[in-house]
């Protein structure tokens, strides 16, 4: 069976897609750093059908943590596809760059672009062993547009973009996505916008089947949206 390693996958978009991939039967090695909260997803699919589901809490800006998911991609015997969904937003509400703790800045440019390369690295033996693996970084609108008080999440995820750009350069035997899901009803969007209602927004499970496309059709290494690959998701 295929194995995927996905970050973050407690909840949201990382817990949605590791759903439908316990579907597809895949074998699944899940970080998140609440432990109960991956305890419980890991429970939920295992219950899905014949999943192999190995979860192991941790922050992935801990060198042993991401040397501990290493492992379990050895012991797997391979991997097929490494999604880096992880991420953090920064204080909420969300303050303008200039007045940004310096302090606050540093970690999330640890969670959302040093440590998806870092443990990309420990990664690729393995994705490059295999038929054509696949890494999908999970981007945002705001790694390209500029918003008031994005400028320290969205300049972390441009810079996360590029680091994928460069490493499908450097690997053409490697497919490199950088994938925006667009607004979703989740914790972070919840962090972001403080005390308004995002329940509008699109939830993650409506996102996954663009993001499925995107892997089942493996365009050419790049930046794609959700509206690419399946317009529907859209209203």
């Amino acid at each position: 069976m295929p194995v995927a390693l996905v970050t973050g996958a407690s909840r949201g978009l990382g817990l949605a897609l590791a759903r439908a991939l316990a579907i597809r039967s895949w074998t699944l090695i899940l970080d998140a750093r609440g432990a109960a909260d991956l305890d419980r997803a890991a429970r939920e699919l295992r219950a899905l059908g014949d999943a192999d589901v190995i979860a192991v809490a941790g922050d992935v800006t801990d060198p042993a943590h991401r040397r501990e998911l290493r492992d379990l991609i050895r012991e797997s015997g391979r991997l097929d596809l490494l999604v880096n969904n992880a991420s953090v937003l920064g204080p909420s509400p969300l303050p303008p760059l200039a007045a940004h703790p310096p302090a606050d800045l540093v970690r999330v440019y640890e969670v959302n672009v040093f440590a998806p390369l870092a443990l990309t690295r420990l990664a690729l033996p393995f994705l490059l062993a295999g038929d054509r693996g696949a890494v999908v970084n999970i981007s945002s609108d705001a790694a390209v547009n500029a918003y008031p008080g994005w400028g320290g999440y969205g300049s972390a995820k441009a810079a996360l973009d590029h680091v994928g750009a460069t490493l499908a350069a450097e690997n053409p035997d490697l497919d490199v996505y950088a994938f925006d899901p667009g607004d979703m009803n989740t914790d972070l969007h919840r962090q972001a916008f403080p005390g308004e209602d995002v329940s509008d927004r699109p939830n993650p499970e409506t996102v996954v089947p663009a993001l499925l496309r995107l892997y089942d059709e493996r365009p050419a290494s790049g930046r794609y949206t959700v509206a690419e690959f399946a317009p529907a998701v859209i209203s």
